[in-house]
């Protein structure tokens, strides 16, 4: 039984436990403040957390990869020592093709069996050069994004840091960020590659988690953004031991050392709000607990729309708020496999790396089409993991697990998500990864099917987003999450954001907490 007692005499109250507020409210609680964390639901973590989906199964329910978590912020929150642990590290991504002429893509390398030379070194020329733009990526990342007008001589140092940094990308690179960053992962592909398979995957890593298909603008920088965790040491995808929970728990344990005070089932009303200024939370349970500071890890429409309320802010913030691009277009199904499912053309011992099924860009393209419709996708791209290959504990002994992201299934069903709806669609996912692994009907002893609106209601984030709004070149940096709380600070004063809604963006990567945390201590000490 969690014990909610409360003292009120806390300086900061972080509105959700989810990994951002985790990390905010550590590197608050650090520097002197006393902190109170609350969280509505039973476990901390938000996306990173490991559930049980069948007797027996355990399951990273939403994130599966972790392949941006900041370098900084494991060393900073001694991670390792509080329980941090990886069952298998820098995987490769296989391609899947229908006949088993799968393409593996492994760090700057690309390997199938009749793959050009040309695409070859293609491949590598376009790794480099990604790599290059994420880096100047990762530094912005790692900074407040600067106001554009009213700047004070951080903001000027921050955009004179940025002109630099692309500056010394050298004239060809600048100019090919300045000319790709504005059109889509279709156009890039076509220009660099040859083989479909390959073209697809690099395509498919642009619009995951996204309402965008390949063709659509700012794909390209969602593109780029995926591969911020190059940057910080990840040469791909990791599964932890334990599954994603294992990070929320390490997070919760540095936590409290830090002497965070952490409340779980205790959900926040509201924020409570006096002539502007955030002075608490209102409980469901009718208490009231006063802070200097309310920061919220909620994303940016839930925050305002619900724990705030339109009525305690102005007009202009409130229609900003509403025109947030948030909707959730990604879906996850788990199934609990009573043995080892085989892949055309895999091997045994390469079924634990990241498995991709979308053969051609313009298959994604077409999942995509329903989807802007109101329709769930007939055939979808799917992005497989099969964690127990690397960590036996997650099933029982003998059996294994399967973690399928789909892409695209929308928020909004034009007819509704009702039981057949659900079931229709799962079916269609299934019969996809039939074509691939024939096998795998038989093997199906457990099941669950995760679609957006779960999401919202399991993780409580707006329209089952997972980057709390859409990564596009109008909602990033000094305009994450709207003109005018981009900073962290909001039009409320003693209310800041620290969640994915916020610079730079969603993942499980902790930046957009540490972020906030150094901006709530910096204006801390300047009053």
């Amino acid at each position: 039984m969690t014990d909610n007692h409360f003292d009120n005499q806390y300086q900061t109250i972080i509105v959700g436990g989810g990994h951002n507020g985790l990390v905010c409210a550590t590197y608050l609680a650090k520097s002197g403040r006393k902190v109170l964390l609350l969280e509505a639901n039973e476990h901390l973590g938000g996306g990173a957390v490991t559930n049980e989906f069948h007797p027996g199964f355990s399951v990273s329910a939403c994130a599966q990869w972790l392949m941006q978590l900041s370098p900084d912020i494991i060393k900073d929150l001694a991670l390792e020592q509080h329980g941090l642990r990886y069952a298998a590290r820098d995987l490769c991504t296989i391609a899947l093709d229908e006949k088993g002429n799968n393409l593996v893509i492994n760090g700057d390398s690309i390997h199938r069996e009749g793959i050009s030379d040309k695409d070859k070194s293609a491949y590598k020329k376009f790794h480099k050069q990604s790599l290059k733009f994420a880096k100047l990526l990762s530094g912005a990342a790692k900074r407040r994004p600067p106001k554009l007008v009213e700047g004070n001589l951080t903001d000027r140092l921050t955009l004179l840091k940025l002109g630099i940094d692309m500056k010394l990308l050298g004239k060809d690179d600048m100019r090919d960020l300045m000319r790709i960053a504005l059109i889509n992962m279709f156009d890039v592909m076509e220009e660099n590659f040859d083989d479909e398979l390959l073209k697809a995957a690099l395509a498919l890593d642009g619009v995951l988690g996204s309402h965008m298909g390949p063709r659509s603008p700012n794909t390209v920088f969602g593109y780029l953004y995926r591969r911020l965790g190059d940057v910080f040491g990840f040469k791909g995808p990791a599964i932890l031991k334990g599954g994603m929970g294992t990070l929320g728990n390490a997070l919760a344990s540095s936590a409290k050392t830090a002497g965070v005070t952490i409340k779980t089932n205790c959900k926040v009303k509201n924020i409570t709000i006096s002539q502007g200024q955030a002075t608490g939370v209102l409980l469901e349970t009718g208490e009231t607990i006063s802070a200097e500071t309310v920061v919220s890890n909620a994303d940016p429409k839930t925050t305002f729309e619900k724990l705030v309320g339109y009525r305690n802010i102005e007009t202009g913030v409130a229609r900003h708020v509403h025109n947030i691009r948030m909707q959730g277009n990604t879906a996850k199904l788990h199934l609990a496999l009573k043995g080892q499912p085989a892949f055309n053309g895999v091997a045994d011992k390469d079924l634990g790396n990241r498995l991709l099924i979308a053969p051609t860009m313009n298959y994604i393209e077409r999942a995509f089409n329903h989807a802007k419709y109101g329709e769930f996708s007939k055939a979808p791209a799917l992005d497989i993991s099969i964690p127990t290959i690397h960590d036996k504990s997650l099933a029982p002994e003998g059996q294994h697990l399967m973690s399928t992201i789909v892409q695209f299934a929308p928020y909004q069903l034009k007819n509704g998500w009702d039981q057949q709806a659900r079931d229709t669609f799962e079916q269609l996912i299934i019969d996809q990864i039939t074509l691939y692994a024939p096998a795998i009907k038989e093997q199906i002893i457990g099941s669950e099917l995760l679609l957006p609106e779960d999401l919202e209601q399991r993780f409580n984030m707006h329209g089952g987003h997972w980057h709390h709004g859409e990564l596009s070149l109008d909602q990033i940096m000094m305009m994450r999450p709207f003109p005018g709380a981009t900073q962290y600070g909001t039009a409320v004063d003693g209310l800041f954001f620290c969640g994915a809604g916020s610079h730079p963006g969603g993942g499980l990567m902790g930046l957009a907490g540490r972020n906030a945390a150094k901006e709530i201590i910096k204006r801390g000490n300047k009053a």
